[in-house]
């Protein structure tokens, strides 16, 4: 009987990360399509992996960072490798 509620206490701790971490994408992902961190964050919250997928299907702004600079991170002069 422990064993079985040993297993679950392990499966709801993954879904748990799994649950925070696809908040954070959303956050993240709102944010950089310049609509702030908040409705990423509820959507995330409320929403899980489905929140995340929706922000990478919500169109960004015009002038959101994602329209500047895509995707990814781009490299500042700071961190640019020396010559």
């Amino acid at each position: 009987m422990t064993l079985v509620f040993a297993l679950l206490g392990a499966k709801a701790l993954w879904l748990t990360y799994l649950w925070l971490a696809s908040a954070i994408v959303a956050s993240w992902l709102s944010e950089r399509k310049g609509y702030g961190s908040k409705p990423g964050l509820a959507t995330g919250l409320l929403l899980s992996i489905v929140g995340a997928i929706i922000w990478l299907l919500f169109p960004a702004r015009a002038d959101s960072v994602w329209k500047r600079r895509g995707f990814r991170r781009a490299r500042t002069d700071d961190a640019a490798p020396p010559a």
